[in-house]
């Protein structure tokens, strides 16, 4: 995107200071927003970054500064917490996000006559009023919305997500905001939404904690940071570069003024009878650096789940097993076996089964054919998809004990105190009634009450919404490092990537597939079955047979795969997997706390190896598709 000096503005933040009680979430920044704009905005839980979108949608006020708008500008919000009005329709609610259109439409159709109606012509044609209807109808197509007479009020909360969604889009706002648009949407939902955004001739601004989606997004990401507001312009793999780099200058900064301070601290102490104008400088300067005060570096969440005890040589098979739900197949005949450190994720649009197969391992529901197994050493922690309940009447103290003041991991005890200041709670929040936290220390919250409760076979349903990046990488790492098995339903494709072992994808029909690898693999391995499908069959008759001919000899033996190149191709696909994962480590190495204290001396040499491996991606990738297409045409 070219520079923004000369690009018109759409919102302008000046001097803005939010503070609710005595915490500071927003100190006297500015905040710009130019037209055509994708701003993804990033920060910890709690640091006011709902609350920032609230007030930039005029939905909150306790504010101080100047927010100014475009004239007469046109904008929507989608909010965390869904408000659909529950006796109308699914297209009702819909339509109501282009209220002002449906009235200009009302009123053109009903009387307008003369200049007025050509300014209303004008007007709705600016709209994109004329298809309306047709736009909704994409919308809950694109967005897998509900079916468009049902009535809100019948919806779960999914369902409603997706149905404010398209009500968020379908006035065509010059301003979009959202809050975490991706919650609840399926991958094919998701990358829809992407496509949009990146051809939407407006201006976006939205909190979302899915990094593929920023990063295929964003022009620039803008960080809410102890109270400041840093932009950095580009997608989201820029800022993690660029954050590093100014890191790294901050971490070099810091230790210059501890070294200024340890050289001068023996002047000081002797402290010279003669204080002369120059003496009097010095001392000032060494004041002024004593009273920067230390850098501020970030706790960081240090997740906890307790050792899984060793699983038995059966975990959870499932034989040629069928399951229906309504008279509607959800999957047929399927077969799956469990292994020690087996990461399965799920994946699929929603209704079409994930949660039942959850339900039927836990014994919930029955299957309609086939045999379940369950080890006897299997012990399942099953986090469902709202999560636990939280009593907002008790501390979290008391919330998160249950009537215990410890938690019992394996053979040792941790207490309450000690188990909540692992997932950052402060000492003055441990006492704090649940109902007083923000959402990002809820979420933190329901995550501890989960995961203290153990066993070795995990499975969790869409863990990832509404957590922030930091603490969604912390989660990646325990359960890469956790010993039982993990089964996760999900839609968030960096974390699948970085977590799974294999994917189990519910795709339409019935159809259930299994495909060992991560998920970018199994999209891969998709892509080309689609493409193999949609390849037309030859149209003119196939020649009769005659005797071969020398070079035609020649041209099969030399598209045969030799017996080297049938061990390469066997090998190709373990080699693809280790080179994403070894790329994906080195990302997760930027994104930690204490990445320039422990690596900041190697950044260039830490970008110079993710190129690389992206580059040797690209050649494995058409190296392989060489060998397959080879084996398959002969």
């Amino acid at each position: 995107m070219p520079p923004t000096e000369n690009i018109p503005l759409i919102v302008s933040a000046l001097q803005l200071h939010v503070q609710i009680a005595n915490n500071v979430l927003v100190d006297n920044q500015d905040f710009l927003l130019h037209e055509g704009e994708r701003v993804g905005l990033l920060g910890r839980n709690g640091a006011g970054k709902s609350t920032l979108l609230r007030i930039l949608a005029g939905q909150e006020h306790f504010f101080t500064g100047n927010i100014n708008f475009r004239k007469n500008l046109r904008s929507a919000f989608l909010a965390q917490e869904v408000d659909l009005r529950p006796e109308l329709t699914v297209g009702e609610n819909i339509l109501s996000g282009a209220a002002e259109t449906v009235a200009l439409l009302h009123e053109y159709e009903h009387g307008a006559t003369g200049q007025h109606l050509e300014e209303l012509e004008r007007e709705i044609a600016v709209r994109d009023g004329w298809n309306l209807e047709a736009r909704m109808r994409e919308l809950q197509s694109s967005l897998a919305a509900p079916a468009l007479e049902r009535l809100a009020g019948e919806l779960s909360g999914g369902e409603k997500r997706r149905v404010a969604l398209c009500r968020t889009l379908i006035g065509l706002p010059e301003l979009l905001i959202f809050d975490e648009p991706t919650n609840h949407l399926d991958t094919d939902s998701i990358e829809w939404l992407e496509n949009y955004l990146r051809r939407y001739q407006g201006t976006c601004l939205y909190v979302t904690h899915d990094r593929y989606f920023l990063d295929r997004t964003c022009t620039r990401i803008v960080e809410l940071y102890q109270g400041k507001l840093c932009s950095y312009p580009g997608s989201y793999n820029d800022f993690l570069r660029q954050k590093a780099e100014h890191i790294l200058e901050a971490e070099s900064q810091e230790e210059k003024r501890l070294a200024y301070i340890r050289r001068e601290i023996d002047w000081v102490r002797r402290g010279p009878k003669a204080r002369g104008t120059k003496s009097k400088s010095r001392l000032q300067r060494y004041e002024d650096a004593v009273n920067a005060g230390p850098l501020q570096r970030d706790a960081d969440v240090e997740l906890l789940i307790p050792p899984a005890e060793k699983l038995g040589n059966i975990v959870v098979t499932l034989d040629n097993v069928t399951l229906s739900r309504n008279n509607r197949v959800l999957f047929r005949d399927l077969s799956l076996e469990f292994q020690p450190g087996m990461r399965l994720g799920i994946i699929g649009r929603n209704g079409l089964g994930k949660t039942s197969f959850l339900k039927m391992i836990l014994g919930e529901l029955p299957p309609d054919s086939g045999v379940l197994k369950i080890g006897e050493r299997t012990q399942i922690n099953y986090a469902d998809q709202h999560r636990v309940s939280l009593d907002d009447s008790k501390t979290v103290y008391e919330d998160i004990g249950e009537g215990n003041d410890f938690v019992l991991f394996a053979d040792r005890k941790i207490s309450i105190w000690t188990y909540l200041k692992r997932f950052l709670f402060q000492d003055d929040e441990i006492n704090t009634l649940v109902g007083q936290l923000s959402g990002g220390e809820r979420n933190r919250l329901v995550l501890a009450k989960i995961l203290k409760r153990g066993g070795n076979f995990l499975m969790l349903d869409e863990p990832t919404n509404d957590l922030d990046l930091p603490t969604l990488r912390v989660l990646e790492e325990a359960l890469m490092n956790f010993s039982g098995c993990v089964v996760v339903v999900s839609h968030d494709r960096y974390f699948l990537n970085r977590v799974c072992t294999d994917i189990l994808a519910f795709e339409d029909a019935g159809k259930v597939v299994y495909q060992p690898g991560n998920y970018s693999y199994y999209e891969q391995k998709r892509a080309e079955a689609r493409a193999l499908a949609a390849t037309p069959a030859p149209s003119t008759p196939s020649p009769q047979p005659g005797p071969a001919s020398p070079a035609g000899n020649i041209e099969r033996r030399r598209n045969k795969l030799t017996w080297a190149e049938k061990r390469e191709l066997e090998d190709i696909e373990a080699t693809i997997l280790a080179t994403e994962q070894h790329a994906a480590k080195i990302e997760a190495m930027f994104m930690q706390p204490d990445f320039h204290s422990q690596h900041g001396h190697e950044l260039p040499e830490l970008t110079a190896k993710l190129a690389q491996a992206k580059a040797e991606l690209e050649q494995l990738y058409a190296r392989w598709s060489e060998l397959e297409e080879r084996n398959t045409a002969v």
